[in-house]
């Protein structure tokens, strides 16, 4: 048996200049840090032959042609195995559609178990990018690649994705007390409903392509804060960088009607007024969770508890998509 798991994440900085129609052009930079809520993929060996998966569905099929799910699918393509014997189940800390990266975690174990149960190796980068290649290129999927970059790594971590396609990424150099720091005073909400990010991600690529001068000022100024972000990560400005999380939220909030609602601003504001110095929707949009930065984080907690908003606790990971059993 073998068991990978692969971490979330927190985007915190430059967001949605991962996505090929924007860097391809204008080169892009954002700021991300792996959690320790999992993606977790197990593949065996069943006694017969065929395919066996097992995830918010179950699936049995004698030839790869015949898998529903799209990645399941193009991942096990890759390995041309002519009478496949293998079963394959997916398991998740934090359900799909909650922004904090699950389909290229996702990916990236997937990819990871496989080569384990093929007895091949793959370094970090190389599992990142066939990971985007797959969800990218050959789903078609107007996503960027911050989530299987960071999954594949782990740590808090800057990526420039470049012109090219290359993504050079580096540890941001911020000491352990300030990370300890960051760590304590970021906080998680569930808003009580998920999303579909391609949906809302489709706008924002479809204008991109069009050269849209409007979208393409706003991921220009929204990589400009992702820089100015890790200058205040990196210097222990915390409230700055808090100050600039509100910033991005509001140009962020301009590029999709669909990218918030009125439960959303109601919460956002009133976390603001107990507690928060500042916050944003993590993910596409949507749904999914809100982060806030707070230094009076327990009168934020009663607070968002009084309204029934359930918080989920986080510590970094850095060890990014690792083999727990092989």
């Amino acid at each position: 048996m073998i068991i990978v798991k692969s971490p979330l994440r927190v985007s915190l900085g430059g967001g949605g200049t991962d996505l090929p129609s924007y860097y391809n052009v204008h080169e892009g930079f954002l700021i991300s840090a792996a959690i320790n809520k999992y993606v977790y993929v197990t593949i065996m060996k069943p006694f017969k032959p065929g395919i066996y998966l097992k995830y918010s569905k179950i699936e049995k099929v004698k030839k790869i042609y015949q898998i529903n799910h799209q990645i399941l699918k193009e991942c096990l393509k890759l390995f041309k195995t002519k009478k496949p014997q293998i079963e394959i189940t997916t398991l998740t800390d934090i359900p799909a559609g909650t922004g904090l990266g699950s389909s290229g975690s996702f990916t990236v174990a997937l990819l990871k178990a496989l080569f384990e149960f093929h007895k091949k190796n793959i370094i970090s980068d190389k599992l990142a990018e066939l990971a985007c290649e797959i969800e990218i290129n050959k789903l078609k999927n107007p996503i960027g690649k911050q989530d299987q970059y960071i999954s594949a790594f782990g740590g808090v971590r800057e990526f420039k994705f470049l012109q090219n396609g290359k993504v050079v990424s580096n540890n941001l150099k911020i000491s352990r007390d300030n990370l300890s720091i960051l760590e304590e005073n970021l906080l998680l909400f569930f808003t009580g409903f998920s999303r579909n990010a391609n949906s809302i991600l489709k706008k924002q690529n479809d204008e991109t392509k069009k050269n849209n001068n409007e979208m393409i000022e706003n991921l220009n100024f929204i990589k400009k804060l992702g820089i100015k972000s890790k200058k205040s990560l990196e210097k222990g400005d915390f409230n700055k960088f808090a100050e600039l999380m509100n910033i991005h939220w509001e140009y962020k909030q301009s590029r999709s009607k669909n990218m918030s609602n009125s439960k959303i601003n109601k919460t956002y504001k009133l976390a603001l007024k107990n507690g928060a110095i500042g916050g944003k929707l993590v993910g596409a949009g949507g749904g999914g969770f809100l982060m806030f930065y707070s230094n009076d984080k327990e009168k934020l907690r009663f607070e968002m508890k009084k309204k029934g908003f359930e918080e989920v606790r986080f510590n970094f990971d850095f060890n990014g998509t690792q083999t727990i059993i092989s």
